[in-house]
């Protein structure tokens, strides 16, 4: 039990981040929800319109197009990113120099997502990338990745899986090495066989860090920005088109916070929502140690 003193210290020491959390998290969530039934240009005078800001938002193509885009890029960069993650802490896990190789693949993330989309735009060129020289070189003619319709959203994709594999590598890795040694020497005394001791052991126990890799790249997913905005503005016509960067442009191209904050709101209830899916079935797959589940 703790002390009436030492529980002033422990409200004292997390007063700093409640403080910031509110004034920079809660209130402008606040505020957000409240200009999103009003028009307003960011200067002049604020009129309440209701609810016509989100109905305009399902009436208007671009954020029909930024909905769809953004759902199909998910679609690529969640079980793409996981698997990828997963499979590369995997082989990481027990080779020599490990700490050398997490440092390889955790250098993308520390740098500048405007920088690695620039280098990526110069490697996805459809004249003279590096991409489609490789290509070439083995007798394939390589399409134009980002002026393509078919292709740029996938290869945007392909770059938020690779930028994002660090962090979600060292994750993995981290939930790997908590693993307990003794049940693999007691599953070896069993004879339990490679993909037996990965399914019946390393899975269940790596389920609570696949959870928590699962959500926050969900999250991150449905909030892609930086790639379209820098290397296709969106384009070619709306192929690459997300909704933030459809939120970015009803506030900051045509200065109308209404409707930005209405399609940010309606993207908070998307992420919402599947946040709100991922806990409840995750009931029936996540296993922690100390409880049994």
């Amino acid at each position: 039990m703790f002390t009436k003193r030492e529980k002033w210290w422990g409200y004292a020491f997390i007063a700093p981040q409640m403080i910031g959390m509110i004034l920079f998290s809660l209130l402008p969530l606040l505020f957000a929800f409240g200009i999103s039934f009003m028009n307003w240009d960011g200067f002049g005078e604020r009129t309440f319109v209701g609810l016509e800001n989100y109905i305009a938002q399902f009436q208007d193509s671009n954020f029909r197009a930024a909905l769809r885009n953004t759902t199909i890029y998910s679609l690529i960069v969640i079980p793409g990113g996981i698997a990828a993650a997963l499979l590369s802490a995997l082989a990481l896990n027990k080779v020599k120099g490990k700490d050398f190789y997490r440092m390889f693949f955790f250098m993308p993330v520390v740098t500048s997502s405007v920088s690695i989309a620039v280098i990526w735009m110069w490697l996805l060129n459809g004249d003279f990338g590096l991409i489609n020289q490789v290509l070439a070189s083995v007798g394939i003619d390589g399409p134009n990745w980002l002026t393509d319709r078919r292709f740029v959203l996938p290869s945007i994709a392909m770059l938020s899986i690779w930028w994002g594999l660090g962090t979600n590598m060292v994750i993995f890795l981290a939930g790997l090495q908590g693993i307990s040694r003794s049940y693999y020497e007691a599953a070896e005394i069993d004879g339990a066989s490679a993909w037996q001791k990965f399914k019946n052991i390393t899975m269940p126990l790596l389920s609570p860090t696949t959870f928590f890799v699962a959500i926050m790249t969900v999250i991150g997913s449905f909030q892609v920005f930086d790639q379209a905005y820098v290397m296709t503005q969106g384009g070619p016509g709306n192929a690459s088109y997300t909704l933030v960067l459809h939120i970015f442009d009803e506030a900051f191209t045509r200065s109308s916070f209404g409707t930005s904050t209405s399609a940010a709101m309606i993207l908070f209830v998307i992420i919402l929502i599947f946040t709100l899916i991922q806990f409840t079935v995750s009931r029936k797959w996540v296993h922690y140690e100390d409880n049994g589940r």
